[in-house]
């Protein structure tokens, strides 16, 4: 939360654009990756397999930018937590492994404008 926080509040332009990631997308080809470093995981067990169940409240999808960011479910529990070290953003990505292809995909990690309001 403290993450989603701060990469919520960055407001400068950089060549990641993260920002622009509101929902899961395939990671483009020109995607800066010698500018971002892992911070974490959230894998809870490498032992264990995740599951694939997904989380989706007030009928939103995988594709939806108002999905949920739920970390005990798919993709979110097999994701990497990156950051942008020009920019400092966060983001979440993981590979997608479909039947006859792999597709790293990223979303950003940043709180939903309503949540970052202050009345």
């Amino acid at each position: 939360m403290t993450l989603a926080l701060q990469s919520s509040g960055i407001t400068q332009g950089c060549t990641c654009a993260i920002a622009l990631y509101l929902g899961w997308i395939r990671l483009p080809v020109d995607f800066p990756m010698a500018q971002i470093r892992t911070l974490s995981t959230l894998l809870d067990d490498p032992y264990v397999e995740p599951i694939y169940a997904e989380f989706h409240p007030h009928e939103t999808s995988y594709w939806s930018h108002a999905a949920p960011i739920a970390p005990r479910f798919y993709p979110y529990n097999r994701c990497a937590v990156q950051q942008c070290d020009v920019c400092k953003r966060v983001c979440l990505s993981y590979v997608e492994a479909g039947g006859y292809y792999v597709e790293p995909r990223i979303r950003a990690l940043i709180l939903p404008v309503s949540s970052t309001r202050r009345d």
